[in-house]
């Protein structure tokens, strides 16, 4: 018997009801208030996937020009239609830089 740490994957993959695989880049993120986002970017494909507590754990779409600030109110942030806050698209926005290698086919 080992004590090798459990993988993330699986336990994330359980959280927002997604599917997530150890040939993902993930991360996880908890605001302020205790919503949990997770992200999601498998190796090649030019889109990501974001799921949010907040929004049922529905699944969206990313990409690098996904996070906008053109929402119906003056200086709301959105990500492919979604009301997110600075900190989440911070860290989005970091999540996106770190998988680019995968995006790019670099390991």
């Amino acid at each position: 018997m080992t004590n090798a740490p459990t993988a993330i994957e699986p336990l994330l993959a359980r959280l927002c009801g997604g599917e997530i695989t150890d040939k993902d880049y993930v991360g996880y993120f908890m605001n302020e208030h205790g919503e949990e986002i997770v992200f999601a970017q498998r190796r090649g494909e030019k889109t990501a996937r974001l799921w949010h507590s907040d929004a049922g754990w529905e699944m969206f779409l990313v990409g690098d020009r996904s996070i906008r600030l053109d929402g119906p109110m003056n200086g709301m942030i959105t990500v492919a239609g979604l009301i997110i806050n600075r900190e989440e698209a911070t860290w989005l926005s970091s999540c996106l830089a770190a998988s680019r290698h995968l995006r790019q086919g670099r390991a």
